[in-house]
């Protein structure tokens, strides 16, 4: 083999390997949002590996990201957890969000074209579908998306990752706290806010997103449970 050769097979298993590792991150994350993992529930590395077939260190990656998101809970010697949020963490996550989400919006609007209304409104019915279907935890992931997509469209590319960040932490926060086949707002919220974009109005749309952020953090019910035990095997299929 030659060393051309040699470096394109590196590559594709590299490929491989990332595409592999992407994969066990969503699952892990997926089961957080949709609660077969619970708040404070242990994730044991070990365990982990022997589920998905891979390295404890490809584990300790995906969970040091899954930390950087916020939500795992990385604690020394004690390992890997759920992370649990508390209600004094829920307002400073919604906090954040009217600070910067509001702020962003007259930004936003300036930048508003049919083609990116159509893609919110797009992205607003398929939430609006899964909360039908009664699929909560996808509702939330979409819900999530939808703000992230805003953000990005405001064109401040550090701030939009700020906002994502914190939509990762509020889909777990309302996974945990919220009310099942409700986010918090209602079912037209997102369609109005993308009426306010769409027609120029960053002032209206700012007032909009801050009264729907507050319904949303006003939606929560903040009532603790204890540490559980996870079956990683059930849970992923094992």
């Amino acid at each position: 083999m030659s060393d051309a050769q040699a470096a394109v097979k590196r590559s594709a298993s590299k490929a491989e390997g990332d595409e592999r590792h992407e994969a066990i991150y969503r699952a892990v994350s997926d089961a957080i949002v949709e609660q077969r993992l619970k708040p404070g529930a242990r994730l044991r590395e070990d365990a982990l590996a022997e589920v998905f077939g891979i390295s404890r260190t490809g584990i300790r990656k995906i969970l040091q990201r899954l930390a950087l998101e916020q939500l795992v809970t990385l604690t020394p010697r004690r390992g890997a957890s759920v992370t649990r949020p508390t209600a004094d963490e829920a307002k400073d996550v919604f906090d954040a969000r009217q600070l910067i989400e509001c702020g962003l919006m007259p930004d936003v609007a300036r930048r508003m074209g049919d083609k990116e209304a159509a893609e919110l409104r797009d992205m607003a019915k398929r939430e609006r579908q899964a909360l039908r279907n009664g699929e909560q935890s996808v509702a939330i992931r979409l819900s999530a998306d939808f703000h992230v997509r805003i953000a990005q469209l405001s064109g401040n590319a550090t701030l939009a990752a700020f906002v994502e960040s914190l939509c990762s932490r509020s889909s777990l926060i309302l996974a945990v706290y919220g009310h099942p086949g409700h986010l918090g707002c209602e079912s037209h919220d997102h369609d109005d806010l993308i009426g306010y974009l769409e027609a120029g109005n960053g002032e209206r749309a700012s007032a909009f997103m801050s009264r729907h952020l507050k319904a949303i953090e006003a939606s929560l019910s903040m009532v603790e449970e204890e540490d559980s035990a996870p079956d990683l095997h059930q849970i992923f299929g094992g």
